[in-house]
């Protein structure tokens, strides 16, 4: 089955070509797009694909707020959304972060970033381009809330502590399971009991959780 797609961008230069960059790769489908947030949250309700691909800028409901409707903290049932845009500015990602999003990238990203954080987000993980990941999560982590993050409920094993870090570095999985010299599954295993235990939703909340709690540090994170 492809991966369904609602891409949505108030220019429609950038959402025809977004659609057809999409739409060339064999395992992915752009269903819908909109112009407006407004229009893609009806589109996104309506439709419920696997992925939504949001330009941050858009009139009347913008990406941010249209993310935040469909897979904020208070949404039973949400919707992977992916950020998209123009803007390298940090608080652009912390909104989307804060947000729900699963990934945010820059339009210059190229069609293999942009299609790796597709299908990313449909398979329930999430990707930031690696040239602000960890600029990025390191500024998140330092204009977090001043209560301090919440423990484990259950301690990290060793190996968790490591995927941890590795995550935080921004590696992916396939990176992750080189690095560590384990399966791919032993990876997804790994996040997988790493969200249990620290209570976060992805990848990007293993991440920050890592940044405030000062287990990856300034200059530790190349």
């Amino acid at each position: 089955m492809a991966i369904r797609v609602i891409v949505a961008d108030d220019q429609e230069i950038v959402r025809t070509g977004l659609t057809m960059i999409l739409n060339a790769q064999p395992d992915i489908e752009v269903v819908g797009e909109a112009g407006d947030g407004h229009r893609a949250v009806d589109l996104a309700r309506r439709l419920r694909p696997e992925v939504c691909l949001f330009d941050i800028r858009m009139p009347g409901v913008d990406g941010i707020e249209a993310t935040r409707r469909l897979a904020g903290p208070a949404v039973v049932d949400p919707l992977a959304v992916v950020v998209i845009t123009t803007f390298d500015l940090d608080e652009y990602v912390y909104a989307a972060l804060r947000a729900g999003a699963r990934g945010f990238l820059l339009k210059d990203a190229g069609t293999a970033l942009l299609t790796q954080a597709v299908r990313a987000a449909a398979a329930g993980d999430a990707l930031i381009a690696p040239n602000i990941t960890t600029r990025l999560l390191r500024a998140f982590a330092d204009a977090g809330p001043a209560a301090p993050p919440p423990q484990p409920v259950d301690a990290l094993t060793l190996r968790e502590e490591e995927v941890l870090l590795a995550v935080a570095r921004g590696r992916t999985n396939t990176e992750i399971a080189d690095e560590l010299h384990i399966s791919l599954s032993t990876v997804k295993t790994h996040i997988a009991s790493l969200m249990v235990k620290i209570g976060v939703r992805n990848r990007v909340e293993i991440a920050m959780w890592a940044y405030q709690t000062d287990r990856v540090r300034l200059g530790r994170s190349g």
